[in-house]
């Protein structure tokens, strides 16, 4: 099955994968912009939000394959006029954020010849990783259950995001967009939110950052401290001929809490010649 997504515009595709606390709505501003600027803007719901199917069992390899299909899909659709108007330029641009940069991470590595230029913005290559690169479990199950624990005790995602988002913030977000990100949170199913949670902090693939061949962007925000710019600059550095930016006076949520300059790095890069990028 296809996951649910919105769409806008046409041109060469653009598919943006939203974050744990997200939804297609999480990249509004930018569906409206690309849109406006000569690019089929794609936002899709992860499996099990929005009017997406939830997918059992829920791990980064099922939400890779979710996300394959819906490339296919899209790609099968413009297939006739980019063949006619640009055959050389085969796959989509995957603009992935947080939890959906770690998709993209996945989609990249299972299915290269699919992504033609890569995004990740305030994500990482693995989960809860030490300096060592060992992994701490008693990290992964207090952070699940520290997460969790409003739930338990019968708050709603709508009490969840009221906390948890002026946390990820920078000083300079705007407050518009603030509004959205709650409001986008508010609207994901308890259950898919503790899915997503486990499935987390499973991920791992700083092994494979050096096997990624596509022109990529790696976007930080300067006060994000859920991927630190420390974290995303170290990734981009692993990542062959990368682009790094960081973003100033935001934190995690960098589409809708700067969409302007997000909007503006993105099309940029979307508009370098690929020899160039």
């Amino acid at each position: 099955m296809i996951p649910a997504f919105t769409a806008l515009g046409s041109g060469e595709v653009v598919l943006m994968l939203h974050g744990i606390g997200g939804g297609h709505l999480a990249f509004a501003p930018q569906v409206e912009t690309l849109a406006g600027s000569g690019y089929r803007a794609v936002a899709w719901d992860m499996p099990g939000y929005g009017h997406s199917a939830p997918i059992e069992p829920y791990t980064f390899k099922g939400l890779a394959e979710a996300c394959i299909r819906l490339i296919e899909a899209l790609m099968a659709r413009d297939d006739i006029e980019r063949r006619r108007t640009s055959p050389t330029r085969a796959g989509v641009v995957l603009v992935g954020h947080s939890m959906g940069g770690m998709v993209a991470q996945e989609v990249v590595a299972r299915r290269p010849e699919l992504v033609r230029r890569l995004v990740l913005c305030g994500t990482s290559p693995a989960f809860g990783r030490r300096p060592d690169g060992s992994v701490s479990d008693t990290f992964q199950r207090e952070f699940v259950n520290q997460r969790t624990a409003p739930l338990d005790a019968g708050q709603t995602m709508a009490d969840l995001a009221q906390k948890l988002v002026p946390q990820m913030i920078g000083p300079g977000a705007l407050p518009e967009g603030v509004a959205l990100a709650i409001h986008c949170m508010s609207q994901i199913p308890p259950g898919t939110y503790r899915r997503a949670l486990e499935a987390l902090v499973t991920f791992d693939r700083g092994a494979d950052l050096a096997r990624i061949r596509v022109p990529t962007l790696v976007l930080a925000g300067e006060f994000d401290r859920t991927a630190p710019p420390s974290v995303m600059k170290r990734m981009a550095d692993a990542i062959p001929g990368s682009t790094y930016l960081e973003l100033k006076g935001v934190g995690h949520l960098q589409p809708l809490e700067a969409p302007e300059d997000f909007d503006g790095a993105l099309l940029n890069f979307l508009n370098l010649p690929d020899e160039l990028t």
